[in-house]
């Protein structure tokens, strides 16, 4: 069975969800976390859009599963930073 090559990048209708821009501390030891939630629940969207933002911010990240959609995690307050980013992937954005 041949691999899929779909391009992620348009798999999603992007224009069918606003994703939310936040920070948070919670649970971490003090440390700042950038969080982008209510992305859709694709783990292949999710991974390849994770790895895209922790590769331009220089950081380290995650991405999961939340009860809402998807949410991806950067290390550190990059929120000025990700709003170019996600303005630039055409995602849009609140917060």
């Amino acid at each position: 069975m041949p691999e899929c090559v779909c391009n992620l990048k348009n798999s999603f209708d992007l224009n069918s969800f606003v994703a939310k821009l936040r920070i948070e501390t919670g649970g971490r030891g003090g440390k700042l976390v950038t969080v982008i939630d209510e992305l859709p629940a694709s783990i292949p969207f999710l991974k390849d859009l994770a790895k895209r933002l922790k590769s331009k911010c220089g950081t380290g990240g995650t991405y999961r599963e939340g009860p809402k959609g998807g949410v991806v995690e950067i290390q550190g307050d990059k929120r000025e930073y990700l709003r170019k980013l996600l303005s630039g992937e055409g995602i849009k954005f609140k917060g």
